[in-house]
């Protein structure tokens, strides 16, 4: 008669809200030193630097702003272009192992997007002029482009460069005490380069993040990874998973024994920062930005995000640090104990600002 398969347990949006809130530490902060809490969350997206002080300020208990600064000088947390073509602070051990997952598919989606304005763009050679340009030591931004712009690269050499030559903001860049992140180094100069293949890097980035989003879709690792479905889904049939299927019947990937938490497990107030990773397209169906509420956080008249703060798991408004002070937007009118909490998280953000 054969051996039955078991149906595949459905999960509800509350589920992976809770799922979502709990790997991120923003159910319970971690007791997890730094680095090991960046690592667990997938890595901090930093193109604007004190991101990743609120994101793990939010996801801490009893931390410091130096602590993360030192975290950069030390090089155990490294900051480069890695997820997405964006800047990300990674742990150290992951660096390498995102290069190698990352870098072929933004090598093909740049030649892919830039081919019919600028043609075939020398991106070897632009990357070996860089090579040489920062041999000496750390450059500038400008002193970057200059260098390409000698050589007669377009400006949009620079944008895609990244991808073939692994470069990192070297501190005090990209820091809360110096935030723009305009100072580079080569990676392999600053830490030990390690050799992967594309199939164990991706095999890597697949278990961080559905220990950090999970459960998900080959399409939202895809989404966050920036990476082709079609690359993914060889290595996800190689690797031991779990699976469920989301209301809509989507199949859903997990790590076997990865957090799943009672669905009424209380979630407190956590305050955000802009272009948390959470609140993107990846992270869609665990519903923390609520539909109605995402083209007043993502829009086309601002260059980024906007600060969010969470009430029971799902944003409800925004917030902004201005002249030592923190002022709340509230998207709906909130009951006064919750009005309260929020008011009282927000003094502590306050405070970690003035520090």
């Amino acid at each position: 008669l054969g051996t039955s398969v078991p149906e595949e347990r459905t999960l509800t949006t509350r589920q992976l809200n809770r799922a979502l809130l709990a790997r991120q530490f923003l159910l319970e902060p971690s007791s997890l030193p730094l680095v090991e809490t960046v690592q667990a969350i997938g890595g901090l997206q930093t193109q604007y630097a004190p991101s990743g002080y609120i994101g793990a300020w939010s996801r801490l208990a009893n931390f410091e702003r130096k602590h993360l600064t030192e975290a950069l000088e030390q090089r155990r947390i490294i900051q480069g272009t890695l997820l997405r073509s964006t800047i990300h602070m990674v742990s150290a051990s992951d660096y390498w192992l995102f290069q190698a997952a990352t870098q072929p598919s933004r090598r093909e989606w740049f030649l892919r997007t830039t081919r019919k304005e600028h043609g075939e763009l020398d991106m070897e050679g632009a990357a070996a002029a860089l090579r040489r340009e920062l041999a000496g030591g750390q450059r500038s931004m400008a002193e970057l482009r200059a260098a390409l712009a000698d050589k007669g690269y377009p400006r949009i050499a620079w944008v895609g460069v990244t991808a073939w030559l692994a470069m990192v903001r070297v501190p005090p860049s990209g820091t809360w005490e110096k935030r723009r992140a305009d100072l580079y180094g080569l990676a392999e100069s600053w830490i030990k380069p390690v050799q992967h293949t594309e199939a164990a890097g991706l095999e890597h980035l697949i278990k961080r993040y559905l220990r950090a989003f999970g459960p998900a879709s080959v399409r939202d690792i895809a989404d966050w990874g920036g990476i082709p479905q079609s690359k993914l889904k060889p290595i996800i049939a190689t690797i031991s998973l779990v699976s469920f299927r989301d209301q809509a019947g989507e199949e859903l990937f997990d790590i076997d024994g990865a957090p799943l938490p009672d669905p009424a497990t209380p979630a407190p107030v956590r305050f955000l920062p802009t272009w948390d990773a959470t609140l993107l397209v990846h992270a869609r169906r665990s519903e923390i930005l609520p539909e109605q509420f995402r083209p007043l956080v993502f829009n086309t008249k601002t260059p980024h995000s906007v600060p969010t703060f969470l009430v029971d798991g799902q944003v409800a408004g925004t917030w902004r640090y201005d002249k030592g002070a923190v002022e709340l937007r509230v998207f709906e009118p909130l009951p006064g104990r919750l009005q309260r909490k929020i008011d009282s998280e927000a003094s502590r953000l306050r405070a970690f600002h003035s520090d």
